[in-house]
């Protein structure tokens, strides 16, 4: 058996359906083996990022590590960006790099370059996976392709990188059984830690749940949700844990964070009691003053990486389990007996989301009101299976206001923050589900960069319901610039341009439609939703005007947000610069 044929076998005992690929001559013999051997897809992207993205996007879908090719030197390089936001974001996947022959690599540190696009792929992505590895002898293959698969999706998940030599696919091996894969689980929880999480929660007068977006890594949603109705506590997600609890749930309160819901925020600063599950507490989740953040709380903090509890915000509890381990052990637990305090709690929580709601936000804008349009097109689409969003001020809209069920899924581009990241992640995400549509929520930059990844949607004929909210600039940046830089507004509207987005989409002969008006947001919906089973784009002007509100005034706590507290004078930081 060929090595290529061997890793095209494994691939599919494993349970992958989809590779996503833009063809390069150090791939070819696995491309052929997967097409010739295998009933496993190939997808052919128009850049290797978006070929990442894609796998990101199935991955996150269905927790089999998504499968992204490419070849090596440009091909390599140009897959780490999806490699480091599988890596930030916890998701598994494995990214296999074809390389040059063995006997053209440089021996020679000195030199620059060997073979022709011999690129030292390992050594620039260790930093950003679990692990890299160079495939030298082809009798290594099955044991590294094993590790890889349990690597990426044991602990908390994340990539691994494989470097594959074109004369180690192409050369034989012994044919020999398919190794299982296996998930092993972390240790039993300490439950000596349960009675005393459970009893500071009871004795608190504010108890309060903060949910991440590891409930979802794991693969803990239904632990947590049963662990929610067992306590009966309230709960705030972060950005990625926007679907962990259905917009409806009686306990779900809202995002908290730099742009979080006004009233989230405000119940995550009164409460006396957190537990924290599978979130970071790092500057976008504590505020400026990670002191002043956990001054009169109990926090207990659980995660499978030790190394985020007590990083930034300190004396913590902590608690390092597999998140669906410690529901589980929590549900072992006899159910609590609450006193009063916890529906004043409940009470005080309704009462300051019905003062501070979302759609309020915004005034005085000139078309229609992006939380508005969030709640609205949730509600029109209530049976895609995710809700893709790219990065920038629509991901903050989205985030707050969409309606998402409780079997559908939010994504976007968390610890890497990538625009260009929602087409690609929309594709993975219809090919893993199929018959379901997905929609696709993107700004006129973001989309610009993967823009070339509609033909894929047009070929394929995907269900990709895409919104485009086009403000026709560089929005983050853009508020970020007119506070903090006089209203210089460089690179985001001063030489800054977009397409017309419907003549891109007659291009690639999908129907399309532009919404300028509040009173036709709902025929605009309506139009969307009637489109056939294929692709559609919605190409929405929003107000050059608008903002990303509420967002945390720089220098003061998550409860004082613009615009109605006014950041302190403040030198440029990195984390205000997502685009």
């Amino acid at each position: 058996m060929k090595v290529s044929d061997y890793i095209a076998s494994f691939l599919q005992q494993n349970q992958v359906h989809q590779v996503y690929e833009l063809v390069g001559g150090m791939i070819t013999h696995l491309l052929d083996s997967i097409c010739s051997r295998t009933e496993i897809r190939i997808v052919s992207m128009h850049h290797e990022q978006a070929a990442g993205f894609a796998a990101e996007g199935s991955a996150r879908m269905t927790g089999v590590p998504g499968v992204a090719l490419a070849t090596s030197g440009p091909g390599a390089t140009n897959l780490l960006t999806s490699v480091g936001s599988c890596f930030f974001d916890s998701v598994p996947a494995v990214f296999i790099t074809g390389q040059v022959n063995r006997h053209e690599m440089r021996s020679n540190p000195r030199i620059r370059q060997s073979g022709f696009q011999e690129t030292d792929i390992v050594a620039i992505a260790k930093p950003i996976t679990k692990a890299a590895w160079l495939a030298r002898d082809p009798q290594e293959v099955a044991r590294l392709l094993h590790d890889a698969f349990e690597l990426a999706t044991s602990g908390r998940p994340g990539p691994v990188l494989l470097d594959i030599p074109m004369d180690v696919q192409r050369a034989d091996r012994p044919t020999v059984g398919l190794p299982p894969t296996v998930t092993p689980l972390t240790g039993p929880v300490d439950v000596a830690n349960i009675a005393p999480t459970i009893d500071s929660l009871i004795v608190a007068k504010r108890p309060l749940i903060l949910a991440g977006g590891g409930v979802r890594s794991p693969r803990a949603v239904q632990p947590f949700r049963r662990l929610v109705e067992h306590l009966q506590v309230p709960v705030v997600h972060s950005l990625m844990g926007v679907d962990v609890l259905p917009y409806d749930h009686r306990l779900r309160v809202g995002m908290i964070g730099t742009y979080g819901n006004r009233w989230a925020n405000q119940v995550l600063c009164r409460a006396d009691c957190l537990l924290v599950l599978g979130s970071r507490l790092d500057v976008r989740q504590v505020g400026a003053d990670a002191e002043a953040f956990t001054q009169g709380k109990t926090i207990w903090h659980v995660d499978v990486d030790p190394n985020e509890i007590n990083n930034r915000a300190g004396g913590c509890h902590a608690i390092i389990a597999d998140l669906g381990l410690f529901c589980e052990a929590v549900l072992g637990e006899p159910r609590p007996e609450w006193h009063s305090d916890l529906e004043l709690w409940k009470r005080e929580i309704a009462g300051l989301r019905q003062r501070w709601p979302d759609e309020a936000e915004q005034t005085d804008l000139s078309g229609p009101n992006p939380n508005t349009l969030m709640h609205r097109l949730s509600r029109r689409f209530p049976d895609v299976s995710a809700f893709v969003s790219d990065v920038g001020q629509q991901q903050m809209w989205a985030a707050q206001s969409l309606e998402v069920g409780s079997d559908q899924r939010f994504l976007t581009s968390g610890g890497m923050g990538s625009m260009g990241f929602a087409l690609p992640a929309g594709i993975g995400v219809a090919f893993s589900q199929p018959g379901k549509a997905v929609v696709v929520i993107a700004g006129d930059g973001g989309l610009q960069c993967n823009v070339q990844e509609l033909e894929v949607v047009a070929r394929e004929h995907l269900p990709l319901k895409i919104v485009v909210m086009n403000n026709g600039s560089l929005g983050m940046v853009r508020q970020f610039q007119e506070a903090y830089f006089g209203g210089r507004v460089q690179s985001t509207v001063w030489g800054y341009g977009a397409p017309d987005f419907l003549r891109i989409a007659e291009a690639y002969d999908i129907p399309s439609r532009r919404l300028e008006h509040a009173d036709e947001v709902e025929s605009s919906l309506d139009w969307l939703g009637r489109t056939d089973d294929g692709p559609a784009l919605l190409d929405v002007r929003v107000d050059p005007r608008t903002n990303a509100y509420p967002k945390v005034a720089f220098g003061r706590p998550l409860s004082e947000m613009e615009p109605l507290r006014q950041a302190e004078t403040m030198p440029v930081q990195a984390e205000d610069l997502r685009s």
